[in-house]
């Protein structure tokens, strides 16, 4: 059975997360797994048992993706671009395969990432406007964006971000090496946009570095609060969790 991989766009909006939320084989909300699931099985006549399609990583609720990555083992063995234009045809239209290829038999969307990288947008307008409210998260209160910058190489590293871990990571381990933490400052957009690259991040961890790092963009918090945080291991330290909407997965790195 040849191995398919794909990279996967979506609109988060509408689903309840990445991953399958069933009962008793029933799948109890909509979610994106779900659907590439049902598309892959009735592009292989429905074969029992059914084909399994495994993410690379487990978007929450509401959050986007332009680089998820899946796998997929087929029953017959066609082009990579024929599997892509099937699957497109059968999915939905918040749901976009931009990219198919056939992989070893050893790939594994998950386990065989060595690096992923994520992008948070937050709107900064006085109000929540109507067309991003599903796209960004919303912080009106006045920020230096300096504050910002000067706090961010705190991150970078090998650390045990226990802290910014929420209740439910089931990892075994909370120690992640961040490589990279940016802000880009967006003022046409009225926007912020922050970037962080790694190995892998813990449950909801990006969107608790923002709202700790919106925090100090307030003043709420000083600039050298991080290192202090990261060394409490405490969750409780960490009061803000950015929303959901504004967190997309642009990009996962595989060694060739």
């Amino acid at each position: 059975m040849p191995r398919y991989m794909a990279v996967v766009a979506y609109d988060g909006s509408g689903f309840a997360g990445f991953q399958i939320q069933s009962k008793h084989g029933v799948e109890r909300e909509r979610t994106v797994q779900g659907e590439l699931f049902k598309a892959v099985n009735q592009m292989a006549k429905n074969p029992d048992p059914a084909i399994k399609v495994v993410g690379a990583s487990r978007t929450d609720t509401g959050v986007h993706a332009f680089g998820q990555v899946i796998h997929f083992d087929l029953p017959f063995d066609i082009p990579a671009e024929g599997v892509r234009k099937g699957l497109n045809t059968i999915l939905p239209r918040d749901i976009l395969l931009k990219k198919v290829k056939k992989v070893s038999d050893d790939f594994h969307a998950r386990f065989s990432s060595h690096s992923k990288r994520y992008f948070y947008r937050v709107s900064t307008q006085d109000y929540v406007d109507p067309f991003k409210r599903k796209y960004t998260g919303h912080f009106h209160w006045h920020l230096d964006p300096a504050r910002i910058e000067a706090a961010l190489p705190d991150l970078i590293g090998e650390q045990d971000f226990a802290t910014f871990a929420a209740s439910g990571n089931e990892t075994a381990t909370t120690i992640r090496t961040i490589t990279r933490a940016e802000v880009e400052v967006k003022p046409d957009e009225q926007e912020l946009v922050f970037t962080f690259e790694g190995n892998a991040f813990l449950y909801n961890q990006i969107r608790i570095m923002v709202g700790v790092l919106l925090e100090i963009g307030t003043g709420r918090r000083p600039v050298d609060a991080i290192p202090a945080l990261i060394a409490a291991k405490d969750r409780e330290q960490a009061r803000y969790t950015a929303p959901a909407a504004g967190l997309y997965l642009d990009e996962i790195e595989y060694n060739e």
